[in-house]
C-alpha cells in the first residue's frame, strides 16, 4: 500500500459479517438456544432409527446441521428446527418414540425436553430475528454473480431497520445488538467505497432524493475522489459533473 497511496485496501466483507455473526452468537440466550439447536439435530443425526422416524414425520425434509466454518450455518439450523417444529413434536409425542429405548436415555430425555420447552422455541424465533436480516446481508456479498460494493451500504441500513421493527427500537435486545452491529460495522466493514457505491449506484440515488443530504454518504463520496484521483482539476471536473 506503500506504493499504491491512491488506492483503498478493503476488508472481505462475508468474513466481517461472519464475525458480526459469531460476537452475535455470544449473547447469552442466543448463545444457548443454538447450544439446544445443535444438540437436538445432532442427537437426532446419531441415531438411525431416531433419523427415520424424524424423516417419516417430516415427510422425508432434513434438518440443516451446523458447520464449523461459517457462523450463518447456526441460522439455517435453527431455521430448519422452526420451520420442522410441529413435525418434530409429533415424532417425541409418538408412541413410536415414549415406548422405544430412547425416550428413557438420558441424552433421549433432554432432546424431549427441548422440544416441548416453549421458551426453547421463542428464543428461536428471536434469535432467527435477529440473524436473518445480517444473513440475507452475506447471502448479497458471497455471491459471485454481481458484484456488491454499490449495495452493502444500502443493505446493512435496511438489515438493521428490519432488526429495529422485529425486536422495538427501545429493547434492551436492540440495543445490545445493534452495539455489535455498530462496533464491527465502523470498525472494519464501513468504507467510503461502499459510501460511493451507494451514491453511485443509479438503483437507489434515482429513487432517493435524501442520498445528496446525507453527510455520511457525500463524506465517503469525496473521501474516495480525493484518494482514487490526485489531480486536482480533475476532482473539480469529477464534482462538476456529479450534479
Amino acid at each position: 500500500m506503500a506504493k499504491r497511496k491512491n488506492l483503498f485496501w478493503t476488508p472481505c466483507s462475508a468474513h466481517c459479517l461472519d464475525l458480526m455473526l459469531e460476537d452475535i452468537g455470544k449473547i447469552e440466550k442466543v448463545k444457548k438456544t443454538i447450544e439446544k439447536g445443535i444438540f437436538l439435530v445432532g442427537y437426532i443425526y446419531n441415531h438411525s432409527i431416531v433419523l427415520n422416524m424424524m424423516r417419516e414425520h417430516t415427510k422425508n425434509a432434513e434438518l440443516a446441521r451446523c458447520g464449523v466454518t461459517r457462523f450463518a450455518t447456526t441460522f439455517l439450523t435453527l431455521q430448519s428446527l422452526q420451520k420442522q417444529k410441529p413435525a418434530l413434536r409429533n415424532m417425541f409425542a409418538s408412541e413410536q418414540w415414549t415406548s422405544g429405548k430412547w425416550a428413557n436415555e438420558r441424552k433421549g430425555q433432554r432432546a424431549n425436553d427441548i422440544v416441548f420447552t416453549p421458551t426453547f422455541w421463542n428464543n428461536v424465533l428471536l434469535t432467527l430475528k435477529i440473524m436473518g436480516p445480517l444473513v440475507k446481508v452475506l447471502r448479497l456479498v458471497d455471491n459471485e454473480k454481481k458484484p456488491a460494493m454499490g449495495y452493502v451500504y444500502e443493505a446493512m441500513e435496511r438489515a438493521k431497520l428490519a432488526i429495529a421493527a422485529a425486536l422495538g427500537k427501545d429493547s434492551n435486545e436492540y440495543i445490545l445488538v445493534s452495539e455489535i452491529i455498530d462496533k464491527r460495522w465502523n470498525c472494519t466493514l464501513h468504507h467510503p467505497l461502499h459510501a460511493a457505491g451507494y451514491y453511485l449506484n443509479p438503483e437507489f440515488y434515482c429513487y432517493n432524493e435524501t442520498i445528496e443530504s446525507d453527510k455520511e454518504v457525500t463524506v465517503g463520496l469525496h473521501d474516495c475522489i480525493n484518494r482514487l484521483v490526485p489531480e486536482k482539476a480533475k476532482q473539480d471536473l469529477i464534482m462538476a459533473e456529479l450534479i
